[in-house]
């Protein structure tokens, strides 16, 4: 079933599939996604991740690691459909990798270990496709494994994802001996022969005859549970036909009401055909989507997927590479041509496209046009960047942005000669253009170049990157984490007049604010607002619109720098309860300088405490470690919350300090003999615990 990826094809967008490798590290998205472009004879040798032959995976540090940190664009053709692919990371430090290529998806597979079950980072990227709306189907890998369940599997997959897993297939044989699956749909047998790439089909096997019969009987039962027309049917004949069932399969992964399940083992090159069946049957085409939605000058509009429509793209991606800068698109309508002309909508500028890339990874073929429902690179493009809308400059408009995490891990960094200062700023600007996820800003105290981003790994990756592709040498200082302050205690009616009087006009404002914990907002039945909520209780027009919006201006402008140590501020309510104005010396300006000046007398005045950011560690070791890695965990301030036993290991959550976690591989694998293994999560902030609130009674 091989098919030339070279050849012309002229299929259309209902042959067009764009969708996205989402896993757990070590989960095997990468070996899936190679055995799918052996398979589609995209490549004619099969990569792998341990030799560092992955197409994927082509970056040296990936390779050299052994894990994805790079989303990677390929694209195959299998049964005449176009599959436009994204191999994401699975570590959590480079979660942003996949939250923008989910924002340019249109559906993805999620890889579970059958070993496993879900994950932490499993659980994570669910959770990112939940909010886009992606629609998938699950893939349990390693089933060859010892200790592989697929059972367990499922089981974790509905009780931690809260989906309903719809299980298509039935695996023949358990660990080494699994050879194929049971298709539970047209109620066949799928063997994989050894050393060989295609499967054999057959009858099901009479030993699992009677299990086949049960278990589409239960996928049958739970189908008709969530789908009128499967319920229709097998109320009037008491069974659901194999063609009823596909098309309420594909209904429901839409939807998101359900997922499907398939099973294999990539490695062993077991289970791949059909989950591109699945992809083909279930995954949505461009068209099955909804039309974009973009703004101009306020007003919504949508661009449906149709090459005769205005153009209008999203850049995703940015990479720099020794043949120029390329810029990762997804066409959302329209067609573009080498040599058009685009407008960059955010920074105003137009643009010219030089060449068009069909991505293969780290390799790039030249196509002349790339129509809606492509991914593609172009170059030639300047100064676009992830998150910009380009479209035909006659027909303007603006899509969403994908969003980006903030830093809240950072590093100092500098360059070791004097002489390369200039060369690392540049090499500084192009990285985080290349990343959202990292920020370079200058300590005003210190004058120290800070580094900030996601994780330990991520910076560890991000200022390798600036050696090997610049040949700079550089020092590195300890990371700092992101420190908040928030309110424990506000206070109420706090009275603040600003005015100024130095000759001409003047400044008055007159200002009377009540500040509470967000939570305390919430809990009297104010609606969440983020992290800062505003409003205003002036009545009598006391304090004119215009001026409230200058207040609530200046309320944020002091959220900067909180009063225990100039962190920034979050989780708290102001509400402006009074003001007065004067007839010709108030002002936006002097409201503004106002609200700012009474938030930071108001903040000095609440209880504050100070928060640090906390993960959630899943530490996986040996038996015979696990009272040393507690005990390690303990010296952290680690909080353990669960702990439960795999084969021989046992695998230990905890809440940590994120500030304690600085150094913690290299004592890991001391106290393991390099057998232990950990992985982390963002959770949020908490106390510090060492922290005394400010203003509390008898400091």
């Amino acid at each position: 079933m091989r098919t030339d990826l070279h050849r012309h094809l002229t299929s259309p967008l209902t042959g067009v599939r764009n969708l996205g490798i989402l896993a757990h590290v070590d989960a095997g998205k990468t070996t899936v996604t190679e055995r799918i472009l052996y398979l589609t004879g995209t490549t004619h040798k099969r990569g792998e991740v341990h030799d560092g032959t992955t197409v994927t995976d082509f970056d040296s540090q990936e390779r050299d690691r052994g894990i994805t940190i790079f989303a990677a664009a390929v694209s195959c053709v299998w049964d005449g459909h176009r599959i436009n692919l994204i191999d994401t990371p699975g570590h959590v430090d480079f979660s942003d990798e996949v939250e923008r290529s989910l924002r340019v998806l249109d559906g993805a597979v999620a890889v579970f270990d059958a070993v496993a079950g879900v994950e932490p980072q499993s659980e994570s990227v669910w959770r990112q496709a939940d909010r886009h709306g992606v629609p998938r189907i699950a893939f349990v890998n390693k089933l060859d494994r010892a200790g592989a369940d697929l059972d367990a599997a499922v089981a974790s997959i509905a009780a931690r994802l809260h989906t309903v897993p719809l299980v298509v297939q039935l695996p023949i044989g358990k660990e080494d001996g699994f050879t194929g699956v049971v298709d539970l749909l047209r109620m066949r047998s799928l063997v994989w022969a050894d050393g060989r790439g295609t499967f054999e089909e057959g009858r099901v096997p009479d030993a699992l005859r009677e299990e086949a019969h049960r278990r589409r009987r239960v996928l049958e039962e739970t189908v008709a549970e969530l789908h009128p027309v499967a319920l229709e049917e097998f109320c009037a004949e008491s069974t659901v036909s194999a063609q009823t069932l596909s098309a309420a399969l594909r209904d429901l992964t839409r939807t998101g009401e359900g997922v499907v399940v398939l099973c294999g083992s990539a490695y062993r090159n077991r289970g791949i055909e059909p989950l591109l069946e699945a992809v083909v049957a279930y995954l949505p085409s461009p068209l099955d989507v909804p039309a974009v939605r973009g703004t101009l000058d306020g007003a919504v509009q949508e661009r449906s997927a149709d090459p005769a429509a205005p153009f209008a793209a999203l850049v995703f991606k940015v990479n720099s590479t020794a043949t120029g800068r390329l810029t990762y698109l997804r066409v959302y309508s329209g067609t573009v041509r080498k040599g058009d002309a685009v407008l960059d909508v955010g920074a105003r500028r137009n643009e010219r496209i030089g060449r068009i890339l069909r991505v293969q990874a780290g390799q790039h073929s030249d196509v002349d046009q790339a129509v809606a429902g492509d991914i593609v690179a172009v170059i030639g493009l300047k100064a676009a960047r992830a998150g910009a809308t380009l479209c035909t400059p006659a027909a303007p408009l603006v899509l969403e942005p994908p969003s980006v995490a903030d830093p809240v891990v950072s590093v100092a960094v500098e360059a070791c000669r004097r002489i390369d200062t200039e060369r690392l700023v540049s090499a500084l600007a192009r990285l985080v253009e290349e990343d959202p996820s990292l920020a370079v800003r200058t300590d005003p105290e210190t004058g120290q170049t800070v580094l900030s981003g996601m994780g330990e790994l991520h910076l560890e990756v991000a200022v390798e990157k600036i050696r090997r592709a610049h040949g700079l040498e550089i020092g590195v200082g300890r990371p700092q984490v992101a420190y908040r302050e928030t309110v424990v205690r506000g206070v109420s009616g706090l009275v603040y007049r600003h005015v100024k009087q130095d000759g001409g006009a003047g400044q008055f404002a007159h200002v009377v604010l009540d500040v509470e914990p967000l939570e305390a907002a919430r809990d009297n039945g104010a609606g969440d607002a983020g992290d800062f909520a505003f409003r205003s209780a002036v009545v009598g027009g006391r304090v004119p619109q215009e001026y409230v919006r200058a207040v609530e201006a200046g309320c944020r402008d002091a959220l900067a720098e909180g009063p225990l140590g100039g962190h920034p501020v979050t989780g708290l309510r102001v509400t402006l309860a009074d003001g007065a104005t004067h007839s010709k010396d108030s002002s936006e300006m002097a409201f503004r300088t106002a609200g700012r000046l009474a938030l930071r007398e108001s903040l000095r005045s609440s209880v504050m405490v100070l928060l640090e950011p906390v993960v959630e560690v899943t530490v996986t070791v040996p038996d015979d470690a696990v009272g040393g890695v507690l005990g390690d965990l303990a010296a952290r301030r680690g909080r353990v919350t669960g702990s439960t036993a795999r084969a021989g290991t046992s695998v230990i959550s905890a809440t940590v300090p994120l500030a304690e976690l600085f150094g913690y591989a290299t004592r890991l694998r001391s106290r393991t003999q390099g057998r232990g293994t950990f992985t982390t999560r963002a959770t949020g902030y908490a106390p510090a615990p060492d922290a005394v609130p400010r203003g509390t009674p008898g400091r």
